[in-house]
This record gives structure tokens, C-alpha cells and sequence, in this order.
């Protein structure tokens, strides 16, 4: 159930990388060897579904949806990377980042780009998207009253600001990403993405609260679409869709962020002090470059922390563990359909674990540089020509030092230092551009 959960926590970021139109139909690349026959042959009636409307109306809004409900458990080990790193966190701009996205709309139209739209087509469904997005979430908001993490109120799901930023998004998407470049809706969705996040930074909602609150914002925006498409039919249609391919055998380079839940396994420090972990929180940068379809070059760049309980004869403390890496080292890939690609990779590099009072006054680890690697399995899914989506399941092994005071109560006369290694699993999902 965890790698479940955990996979959703992708969708969200899939969404700062959306690069190729949502209402278009991919072309998928026959693809030969020197011999000329297929390597892949094509599922027909699977390409039929993804190439349906329903498939491009619902395959980011609902699995975001999904996945924040999955999540509404499981938000506060990421809360916890907020307060470990930036507990004062406080400004204001995501107040008015939500709506860049619709000013650059506005004002690209302003200036003379052709959109998909005329004016009135593009107002009308712009309005039925605002109309649908504010009944849905003043909807969910009044009749859930989640808690907000900073106990102001009882408004916290969804998310507003994400909602509105995901709207305003998929609308500059819809008309100038699918039909001028899809570089422009990579920007719309980044500028989103980015609200959300800072609504989590700012400590008014929860990772769930900014989940759902994108899948709202991007589903109600392809109802108002719809349900304009239906009322002006073939009218008020100014600029045709781009055309996109996907080629399953291109070179697989990627750049993406990930995000995943991480364990420890327990460990043993003294016949009186054992150490074990509850489920934490793990995200990071990672990407590659491929010179042909199976072999890449490329590495991470992560943060983790992981919650730690020490139990000995008189008392239980908990306090989070925290990790820094960075890693380079090769990646692997292989096509085994048009869409799914399996890869595997091998990394080495630094760790940097930081100091957590395990014990206040006599357990804690210290600050310390040490050789770690990595490596890991993954699925991944190329959704459109220049995104994809990643699931996986990591392990990494570094060190940490434990410090431990004299304590005469356990017959520790002087202090002691002890080097133990950490086998950190991270079960996860990632979004990537795709170049």
C-alpha cells in the first residue's frame, strides 16, 4: 500500500513538466530494426483508450485526486522537510503567482499571438472553468473543515491557490502550449507547481490539500473546455494543434523530480539502546543523458528524513534523522513497449548526515561527510512526446556517527562513538521532461 500511495506523489510534480497537448492524439513511430521488422509491436486497443477522450480529459486530474485522498494520511513526513529546513518560511507572492499563468494568457492575446481561441470562445470557457473550479472547492472546503498545519482555520482542503493556479495553467496550456510550443505549458505548469509547493512552504495546507486542489483545477478547466467545444462546435476555432510523436526507441535523457517515502532498518547501538524508524519523506532532482536507447550517464541530487525512535529501559524520544546526497554513476533502460520502459541504475557519491538529538544530552549523531551509493529499479511511462512518469523502488547505503554521553544509569563512564551504517529503501514516483 505504500508504494501505491507513494506513486501519486509523482502526479503532482508530472504536472510542472507537461509538455505536449492533452486533446491531441500522439503518433507512436513504427519502429525497425536493420532488418526492417518491428521491434515493438503496438496494443491496439490500448492506444485506442489513451487516444480517447475520456483518457485525455481524466489522466492527470483524477489520479492527482486519488492520490491526495490516498496521501490525506500520510502528509506530515513531508511537512517534516519543511520544518527541519525552513520552519520560518513566510511570504506572501503565492497570493499572486496563481494567477500568472492567465495574465501571460491575456496578455499574449493582447499582443497579437494567435491562440486556439477567438476571444469569446476562449472567455466563455475560461468563465465555465472559474464557475466549476469555485463551486467544487468552496464545496469540499466547507463540508470536510480539514485543519490547516498552522491551526489558523478549518479551510485547509483543498488548496484555493493550487486550484486556481492548475486552472489558469491548463488554460494557457489549451491555447497557446498545444498549438505554439509545448515549452509554454512546461512554464504554466511550473508556475503552478510552484504555487502549490510555496502553499506547503508557507504551512497552510497539507501535501494532500495541494494534490487534490491540482486535479480540481485542471478537471474543471477540461469541463469548461468541454462543455464550450459543445456549445460553439466548429465556431471560434482560430489555430490548429501541433503534432506530436513518440518514438519508444529515442535515446530515453531525462530531467525530472522525485519524491518518495523512506525507511531505516532498526539498529543496534548497545545491549540497552536500539534504534528503529517510522516511515519519512525523500525528494530530490535526478536526471541522465543517453547516447542510444539502453545506456546513460547522469545522477541526483536528494534530501531525506527519516523519523528515529531510541527505546531504552527508562524512555522513548523520537526525532527525525536527516541526509543530504549527491550521486553520479550509469543508468540503464529498455524498451519493452511502445509506452513502458523498465531501468535499473547504479550511483556513487557523497552523504552528509546532519546532527538530530536523538536523546537530548545523550544520544545524537554528528555532522559528518561519508562515501555512499545507490541504486534502484524502476518503471517508467512515456504519457506524451516529451513527458513521462516514473515509479521506483531505491536503496542507498551511507554511515552515520552516534554519539553517545556518559550516562552512569547504563554504565557509560566516557563517551562513546559509534559508526553504523544506514540501509535507506525509498519507495517513489517522479515526473520528467524528456529530451
Amino acid at each position: 500500500m505504500d508504494f501505491i500511495k507513494t506513486s501519486f506523489l509523482s502526479i503532482l510534480l508530472l504536472c510542472a513538466t507537461l509538455s505536449a497537448t492533452q486533446a491531441q492524439q500522439d503518433t507512436l513511430i513504427p519502429v525497425l530494426s536493420r532488418y526492417h521488422t518491428p521491434l515493438i509491436k503496438p496494443f491496439p486497443k490500448w492506444q485506442q483508450f489513451t487516444s480517447g477522450k475520456f483518457y485525455q480529459t481524466t489522466y492527470i486530474s483524477i489520479p492527482l485526486i486519488a492520490g491526495g485522498m490516498l496521501l490525506k494520511n500520510e502528509s506530515r513526513p513531508f511537512r517534516t522537510l519543511r520544518n527541519d529546513y525552513i520552519p520560518h518560511f513566510h511570504y506572501e507572492y503565492d497570493d499572486y503567482l496563481q494567477y500568472a499563468p492567465a495574465a501571460a494568457m491575456v496578455g499574449m492575446k493582447l499582443g497579437g499571438v494567435k491562440s486556439r481561441h477567438s476571444w469569446g470562445r476562449m472567455l466563455t470557457a475560461d468563465a465555465f472553468s472559474v464557475a466549476f473550479m469555485a463551486i467544487c472547492v468552496n464545496s469540499v472546503k466547507y463540508t470536510a473543515k480539514v485543519q490547516r498545519p498552522d491551526k489558523s482555520n478549518y479551510k485547509s482542503f483543498p488548496s484555493g491557490h493550487t486550484a486556481t493556479a492548475f486552472m489558469t495553467a491548463t488554460m494557457l496550456h489549451k491555447e497557446y502550449g498545444l498549438t505554439v510550443s509545448p515549452w509554454i505549458s512546461v512554464a504554466g505548469y511550473t508556475v503552478a507547481t510552484a504555487t502549490g509547493i510555496s502553499r506547503q512552504l508557507n504551512n497552510r495546507h497539507w501535501l494532500s490539500d495541494v494534490m487534490v486542489g491540482a486535479g480540481i483545477g485542471i478537471l474543471t478547466t477540461e469541463l469548461g473546455y468541454l462543455l464550450t467545444d459543445a456549445l460553439f462546435k466548429d465556431k471560434g476555432i482560430t489555430r490548429p494543434y501541433l503534432q506530436t510523436a513518440i518514438d519508444p526507441y529515442r535515446n530515453p535523457s531525462f530531467l525530472g523530480i522525485y519524491m518518495g517515502l523512506s525507511r531505516l532498518p532498526a539498529i543496534s547501538l548497545t545491549d540497552q539502546i536500539r534504534l528503529k524508524s517510522g516511515t519519512g519523506s525523500h525528494a530530490g532532482v535526478e536526471g541522465a543523458w543517453f547516447w542510444n536507447p539502453y545506456v546513460g550517464i547522469g545522477g541526483r541530487l536528494a534530501v531525506a528524513t527519516v523519523p528515529v525512535s531510541s527505546t531504552d529501559s527508562r524512555q522513548e524520544i523520537y526525532d527525525p534523522l536527516d541526509t543530504h546526497m549527491g550521486q553520479v554513476g550509469a543508468y540503464v533502460s529498455y524498451p519493452f513497449s511502445l509506452r513502458w520502459q523498465a531501468g535499473a541504475k547504479l550511483l556513487g557519491g557523497y552523504h552528509f548526515t546532519t546532527r538530530s538529538d536523538i536523546i537530548p544530552d545523550r544520544l545524537y549523531t554528528t555532522k559528518r561527510f561519508q562515501p555512499g551509493m545507490g541504486t534502484g529499479l524502476s518503471l517508467s511511462y512515456t504519457a506524451k512526446e516529451h513527458f513521462g512518469v516514473r515509479f521506483f523502488f531505491d536503496y542507498s547505503l551511507s554511515s552515520a556517527t552516534f554519539r553517545l554521553e556518559p550516562d552512569p544509569a547504563l554504565n557509560f563512564t566516557r563517551p562513546q562513538s559509534l559508526h553504523k551504517l544506514l540501509h535507506l529503501t525509498t519507495w517513489g514516483g517522479a515526473a520528467h521532461i524528456l529530451f
